[in-house]
């Protein structure tokens, strides 16, 4: 096809529907905001109240004490015993990061690579959210990725989240941050091997369609879904999803003494805002995050990588 051009190339992988309903969705939420900005119950109902705990933490001495738990960044490790799974993938690692909002501040990208210096897995997924804002130019966010994606010694495959647009993708795949937008892929080692699938954003742009990504999973093979948000946990597990792997709630961000979210930011239980979880067969993990939104600050929730080691339940 000598006249296609990239948008047609990026309609025919993701499908018609999917490629239309996504842009149209970016664009009619950019020009809301542009709306809002100009009305002053928007500002008031928002805006107001950010700049108002913005002022309330510097006032009282706890914005930089917040701002330093953002950059506490811990590394979490969680075990999956999965049945079925091919005995090569028994103790298999993947390093989870998600919610990475890179652009948050020049160093943040730095300090995120420093903590993933000397971490051992097999792979690496990406559970969306790569941008700090939802709108505006995204030029930060690349020149973040340029110096994190280095020191990620291994194939990276993501999805994208609310904060992501479609224009993300060709950037970020030159980088080899290989995306799955309702699509599947088989990891291999060996002679084995198992499904890994991704759905697009499902909380804001509701352009998941997991039928789809994982119509090339073979009867019996393990699968692990990763989703932006974990509110999609039904669907997964009704589809004989074994795994899924999800983020966007950064565990609540700022929370009450003992973790306690005040929001969820997701309509799932509160047992599935973070960490590990079950449902069904379904065996789930949400991450806190390893960066922040609206804020740079963290309570009671430090933000994480982690790594998942997969594991025969003999084992």
């Amino acid at each position: 096809m000598a006249d296609e051009t990239p948008l047609d190339r990026f309609e025919r992988r993701v499908g018609r529907t999917h490629f239309r309903q996504r842009f149209y969705m970016q664009v009619d939420h950019i020009a809301k905001l542009y709306e809002r900005q100009r009305s002053l119950q928007y500002y008031q109902n928002r805006e107001f109240l950010i700049n108002a705990l913005s002022y309330a933490l510097k006032f009282s001495g706890l914005y930089r004490l917040g701002y330093r738990n953002s950059r506490n960044i811990r590394v979490v490790r969680n075990t999956f015993a999965v049945r079925g799974l091919p005995a090569s993938f028994d103790g298999y690692r993947i390093l989870h990061l998600s919610d990475l909002h890179v652009d948050v501040d020049g160093r943040f990208p730095r300090q995120l690579a420093e903590r993933l210096r000397g971490l051992d897995y097999e792979l690496c997924v990406i559970t969306g959210d790569f941008r700090f804002s939802t709108h505006g130019n995204h030029a930060g966010m690349i020149e973040g990725m340029r110096e994190v994606v280095p020191h990620i010694k291994t194939d990276i495959y993501a999805v994208l989240g609310n904060h992501d647009f479609l224009e993300f993708v060709t950037p970020l795949e030159k980088m080899g941050v290989r995306f799955l937008l309702n699509e599947c892929v088989d990891i291999e080692r060996g002679e084995e091997s198992i499904s890994l699938a991704g759905i697009d954003d499902a909380y804001f742009y509701e352009t998941d369609n997991l039928p789809r990504a994982l119509d090339d999973v073979p009867v019996g093979s393990v699968s692990i879904l990763l989703s932006h948000s974990p509110e999609t946990y039904r669907l997964a597990a009704a589809s004989g999803c074994d795994v899924m792997l999800a983020g966007h709630t950064h565990g609540g961000q700022i929370c009450l003494p003992g973790g306690i979210a005040v929001v969820a930011y997701a309509s799932c239980p509160r047992k599935m805002i973070r960490g590990p979880w079950s449902h069904d067969r379904l065996q789930g993990y949400t991450s806190a995050g390893a960066g922040s939104c609206v804020l740079p600050v963290r309570f009671f929730c430090p933000p994480e990588v982690t790594i998942h080691t997969l594991r025969c339940p003999a084992s």
